[in-house]
C-alpha cells in the first residue's frame, strides 16, 4: 500500500463475473457522496498490446486470457503516474478490430481510482500498487452465459466464435491464471454485483481508507 492520496482498488475475477458491475456500482454511488471528480473507473482491457502492424487473421488467435497479452508495464507507469498526482493517456481497444483505435483518453488524477479486470491480481505490481484487491468468485456457467450475451450484442461476435475461445482460453486460462490470483484478494465476494452486503462493505472500507489519507 502507498502513503499517497490516491486509492486503487483492484477489482478482479472471471470474464462476466460481474466486476463491471461492482466498479459501476461503487463508483456511481461515491460519485453521490464525494463528487464524480474524486473517483475513476479504469478498465484493464485498455491495456491489450497494440496489434495494429498484424493482419485480422492473426489477431484473432491472441489469447486474450494470458497474461502475456497485456501490455502491463504501460499500465504501471500509469498507476504509479497516478498514485503521483500526473494525468495519463489511456489507450482506447477494440474489440470488433482486435487492436488500439490510435485513439487514447486523457484521464487526470482522483483521490480513488477504481481498476477492473481478469488478470490484475495475477501481477505482484498490480498488487503492490493497490490499496484495496478485490475478487469477484461468480460460478463459471453463469460467467459463460453472461460472456456469450455479451460478446454478441455488444461486440459483434459469432455464437460459434465465443464458445470457440470460451473452450480454447477463457476457461483455461482462469484454472491457470486468474483462480488462483484469489488468494492475494483482500476482499473475496460471491455472487458478483449481486452482493448488496459486500459492496457496502468494500464502501466502508474505501471511505475509511480516504479518511486516513
Amino acid at each position: 500500500m502507498s502513503n499517497s492520496s490516491c486509492i486503487i482498488i483492484a477489482i478482479t475475477g472471471a470474464s462476466a463475473s460481474g466486476k463491471s458491475s461492482i466498479a459501476s456500482t461503487v463508483h456511481k454511488e461515491l460519485c453521490n457522496e464525494l463528487g464524480c471528480q474524486e473517483i475513476g473507473i479504469i478498465a484493464e482491457d485498455s491495456y491489450y498490446k497494440d496489434q495494429s502492424h498484424l493482419e485480422m487473421s492473426e489477431r484473432i488467435k491472441t489469447n486474450y486470457d494470458h497474461p502475456n497479452s497485456m501490455d502491463r508495464d504501460l499500465l504501471i507507469q500509469h498507476l504509479k503516474d497516478l498514485k503521483n498526482g500526473t494525468a495519463v493517456d489511456i489507450p482506447v481497444y477494440s474489440y470488433v478490430d482486435h487492436t488500439r483505435t490510435g485513439e487514447t483518453k486523457h484521464f487526470t488524477p482522483k483521490k480513488i481510482v477504481i481498476l477492473e479486470g481478469i488478470l490484475l491480481l495475477t501481477d505482484e505490481r498490480v498488487r503492490q500498487l493497490a490499496d484495496i484487491s478485490v475478487f469477484v468468485d461468480t460460478p463459471l456457467d453463469i460467467c459463460f452465459i453472461r460472456r456469450l450475451q455479451r460478446d454478441m450484442e455488444e461486440r459483434g461476435r459469432s455464437l460459434q466464435s465465443v464458445i470457440d475461445q470460451y473452450r480454447a482460453t477463457v476457461r483455461p486460462m482462469f484454472l491457470q491464471f486468474i483462480e488462483p490470483s484469489k488468494q492475494y484478494a483482500d476482499i473475496v465476494i460471491p455472487r458478483g454485483g449481486k452482493n448488496r452486503i459486500a459492496i457496502n462493505m468494500l464502501k466502508a472500507q474505501i471511505l475509511h481508507l480516504l479518511n486516513e489519507k
